[in-house]
């Protein structure tokens, strides 16, 4: 399990379960147990990335069901949107020391220069990760193509793999992501 003990971004987790056996199942209800007991500040998340925790007896609420979706690398990459895309250089929301990792990008798409579509990418081993996609909802499949377009333009030659749900996860489909297992991400207010 991967576990941050410190405040995170909006709409972040503070775990991350990342095996799925009895041992790991054991070691993450321990980690969860101990984040329990910190002092972390407000609402602060758990994602369950198969689907295997019941976290309710621990007073958590399920904020969601999701599932994960990958693109395959593209060999043609180009975006058919229209709209205007950037690579965001800073943000008041993230560290800075994040957008000096070669292995992070977050774009933004804009308007009539109102951003209107965005989302983050990072590549990690063989694959990139894409995460927080944001689109208006006439937008959204064409978002999430675009979002392919540059994940392979920027880090050529890899899969795409994501989580979504509801709406999110259908624009996805019919941007040409392929649909993976289920997972949950559970939330916890401090008292």
């Amino acid at each position: 399990m991967w576990v941050n003990a410190e405040p995170v971004p909006r709409f972040f987790p503070n775990a991350v379960a990342l095996a799925h056996d009895d041992a790991a199942l054991a070691e993450q209800r321990g980690a969860i147990d101990i984040l329990l007991k910190s002092n972390l500040p407000g609402r602060w998340a758990v994602k369950d990335s198969f689907n295997t925790l019941d976290l309710s007896r621990r007073g958590f609420e399920l904020l969601f069901d999701a599932q994960w979706i990958r693109q395959l690398p593209l060999l043609v990459a180009r975006t058919s949107s229209g709209l205007a895309w950037e690579r965001v250089k800073e943000s008041e929301s993230f560290p800075p020391t994040l957008f000096d990792d070669e292995n992070f990008a977050m774009f933004a798409g804009r308007r009539d220069g109102a951003i209107v579509a965005g989302g983050t990418l990072y590549r990690a081993e063989n694959v990139v990760g894409l995460s927080n996609a944001v689109a208006e909802p006439a937008d959204s499949v064409a978002v999430f193509r675009d979002l392919a377009s540059l994940a392979a333009n920027t880090f050529p030659g890899l899969s795409l793999v994501g989580y979504e749900s509801d709406n999110e996860l259908k624009a996805a489909k019919g941007a040409g992501f392929e649909l993976g297992d289920e997972l949950r991400i559970w939330v916890r207010e401090r008292e």
